[in-house]
């Protein structure tokens, strides 16, 4: 079976189109009545659709995985960890999950970018929900300890009260941009001439 593509995804670091790219092969290989799933990178299709938050999608194929292979690949099984945390939202899990297996080498780039990411996405959630928060709360979040936390944060513009140990958001400036459509200023145009005369 020829995971070229795959491989070169991983390489590439385009996690993005994994997902996309394993359904693909599923379907071309299922199509053509081939016996496939000893030899699957099911890790990597899981955590390929867990990367760009498909979760369903993740849900889906582990419940195709075979029985065997979650047994007998205990990576497959720990990739689905992390899945089943963002399942039920439990956010610090999230960082609990990825911890606590020793990934093999062709996987561990994009555990690694995973966590970056997710990273920044719950840094992103805490931006829009919170105005305080403490930084026992956001250690838990971001999935890091206290101290690396407040640096984290520190550098992102938060303000930190060392005797509370509460950290204020900076909310980040939302940049609009209006453009000017010469149809729209002409109706303008038209209209104020037509209310003054």
């Amino acid at each position: 079976m020829d995971f070229t593509a795959v491989h070169e995804a991983l390489a590439l670091k385009s996690y993005d189109q994994i997902a996309d790219i394993c359904d693909t092969l599923m379907l071309q290989v299922a199509s053509e009545g081939v016996a496939f799933h000893e030899e699957w990178p099911y890790a990597v299709h899981l955590l390929g659709h867990i990367y760009i938050n498909d979760i369903n999608s993740a849900r889906f194929l582990w419940k195709k995985i075979p029985l065997a292979v979650k047994e007998s690949q205990p990576e497959v099984s720990a990739v689905w960890k992390i899945g089943q945390r963002l399942w039920i939202k439990e956010y610090s899990g999230v960082h609990e999950a990825i911890r606590e297996f020793n990934w093999s080498p062709q996987i561990l780039g994009f555990v690694a970018a995973f966590r970056e990411r997710y990273t920044k996405r719950m840094f992103e959630l805490l931006l829009s929900a919170y105005s305080t928060i403490s930084i026992q709360d956001t250690a838990l979040f971001l999935g890091m300890n206290e101290d690396d936390t407040a640096s984290y944060a520190l550098q992102q513009g938060w303000i930190l009260d060392p005797a509370s140990r509460m950290l204020t958001v900076k909310k980040q400036a939302v940049a609009t941009e209006q453009k000017l459509d010469p149809s729209k200023l002409q109706r303008l145009t038209e209209y104020v001439f037509h209310l003054e005369h």
